[in-house]
């Protein structure tokens, strides 16, 4: 076995923290609802010390939060929160569209047409959590071809803050069948080298995720 063909096995933390995004991003865990931590301990057989810390971790990203002598639930947003939230993304990943377009490079954009490939099998399958991980590459593929390190992590805080939302935008087909296409109108607007063509179809895409959650969003 070669260097490159050894995996480290993950740890219980790790493999915990795994099963708990797949669970928000599925809809097992839905906004709102509270994790039960001796129930969770039992079902991956570890104690809570790693669930505890696979939560915190998630807590600073925003995913669950702490209440005290409760415990830890699956955080929600209302909408005014959601819009904020993508308002403050659109500002950010228009300007790393406008820095990476000029320089992706053909590896790069390779990763993209794959990862749009993932989306549309995992999609048809039913395959929700794969599917969000590989819009995820997707997505972050282009931000990250920015060059914009600091950027980046600001765009990666606002997505984890709203994972938990993907599962009930994506559980609609209609909804699946729009992404698609508007994934690949991005990437031929990036291969193109038509940078505020992919932003502005960049900011439909989010705007069509946006005005679909309204309406299962809680108001203020």
């Amino acid at each position: 076995m070669t260097r490159q063909q050894f995996r480290r096995p993950p740890t219980a933390q790790e493999a915990v923290l795994a099963e708990l995004r797949r669970a928000i991003i599925t809809g097992e865990l839905r906004p709102g609802e509270q994790v039960l931590q001796d129930a969770l301990a039992e079902r991956f057989g570890v104690s809570r010390v790693p669930l505890r810390e696979a939560l915190k971790i998630l807590e600073g990203e925003g995913q669950v939060i702490y209440r005290p002598h409760r415990g830890y639930f699956v955080a929600e947003l209302d909408i005014d929160d959601l819009r904020e939230v993508y308002r403050i993304r659109d500002l950010l990943e228009t300007e790393a569209v406008r820095r990476a377009v000029p320089q992706i490079t053909g590896d790069e954009l390779a990763v993209m047409a794959a990862a749009l490939e993932e989306v549309e099998h995992a999609s048809a399958s039913g395959d929700l959590a794969t599917m969000t991980e590989a819009n995820r590459r997707f997505h972050f593929e282009l931000v990250e071809a920015a060059r914009m390190p600091r950027l980046s992590r600001l765009v990666r805080v606002l997505w984890d803050a709203t994972d938990v939302y993907r599962s009930l935008y994506y559980s609609d087909g209609d909804h699946r069948d729009a992404v698609h296409d508007e994934h690949r109108a991005v990437l031929e607007a990036v291969r193109g080298g038509d940078a505020e063509a992919a932003a502005v179809l960049l900011r439909t895409h989010r705007e069509r995720a946006v005005s679909a959650l309204e309406r299962v969003l809680p108001t203020p």
